[in-house]
């Protein structure tokens, strides 16, 4: 097996050219030109998941946020914002066909935001990433759409456009806690899907070219629950607008991006609220952060 090439990531030049595939805003675009994300998921006990994964990707950009989840949690899920399009249809019997006509009209479905475990459930979450990357849709999976990869990584192998964004303990139920097993058992996935491996340190990896890009550190310390699901809706967005550039390697280009960003906004809130801190109050932090660090034309990067 060849070896693992560790790689730091020089953000300053990354974003620069980042910066330049963000959609300029034009009175000539009409809605949805500038990203219509769909996110798989929420359950009863998890309404705040899509809607944090939801509600970031417009916040970033999209033009419209479309919410597949349990009947149960729909309501709730509306409550939470207007913005949002609300179907309530995961635990139906027929969820995939109620599905599937949405899915040609979105261009980056996120998986797994506040799924559950729930068989039945899953059976349905699995069934439509099939259908994804059978007509060749982008997906970003998470949470719990990582959760159906433990056994079946074979699902994604070969795709294009798929990135996966584990934590620590999800990156070794994936691939494994020894180091060769890991490169080895990620060497299948293919030169289609990247790894956004989320931590202190978030690291990128390429699994075809056993290359792992390490991001700076950033955020701060205050690690409540939520953060993962505006990474995974900033980054739909992210990736929709690369996918639609010029520049090669679109993931790696939207997973740095949105690795950035995220700990941006998280140190943002942090310096006005410390430990207090929680995932709504980044929210409202993206607009500055976005304005300051994608926007600003005299851009310079710490």
């Amino acid at each position: 097996m060849s070896k693992i090439i560790q790689i730091p990531v020089h953000t300053e030049k990354l974003l620069t050219i980042f910066r330049t595939i963000i959609p300029k805003l034009s009175n000539g675009k009409y809605k949805g030109q500038y990203g219509r994300i769909g996110v798989i998921g929420g359950s009863l006990e998890y309404t705040g998941a899509p809607y944090f994964a939801a509600i970031t990707a417009m916040k970033v950009g999209a033009d419209l946020s479309h919410v597949f989840c349990h009947t149960e949690a729909a309501t709730v899920i509306k409550s939470y914002s207007p913005d949002l399009i609300v179907h309530p249809v995961l635990d139906r019997d027929d969820a995939v066909e109620q599905i599937r006509p949405w899915i040609d009209r979105l261009h980056v479905l996120v998986i797994g935001p506040g799924l559950g475990r729930d068989t039945r459930i899953l059976k349905t979450a699995t069934d439509v990433m099939k259908l994804c990357l059978e007509i060749g849709k982008p997906i970003v999976v998470d949470a719990d759409g990582l959760f159906i990869l433990n056994d079946n990584i074979q699902l994604v192998c070969g795709q294009r456009d798929v990135i996966l964004t584990p934590n620590a303990i999800e990156f070794q139920r994936l691939f494994g806690k020894d180091v060769a097993t890991a490169r080895e058992r990620m060497s299948l996935l293919g030169d289609g899907v990247v790894i956004l491996e989320k931590g202190a340190n978030d690291k990128i990896h390429i699994p075809h070219t056993n290359e792992v890009y390490t991001m700076p550190t950033g955020g701060s310390g205050r690690r409540c629950g939520g953060q993962g699901d505006l990474l995974s809706g900033s980054l739909a967005t992210f990736f929709y607008w690369s996918l639609q550039s010029n520049q090669p390697n679109p993931a790696y280009l939207a997973a740095c991006a949105s690795s950035y960003f995220v700990k941006k906004i998280n140190f943002a809130a942090f310096q006005k609220l410390g430990r207090s801190l929680v995932a709504s109050d980044m929210i409202k932090e993206i607009s500055s952060v976005f304005n300051a660090e994608f926007e600003n034309t005299n851009f310079c990067s710490q």
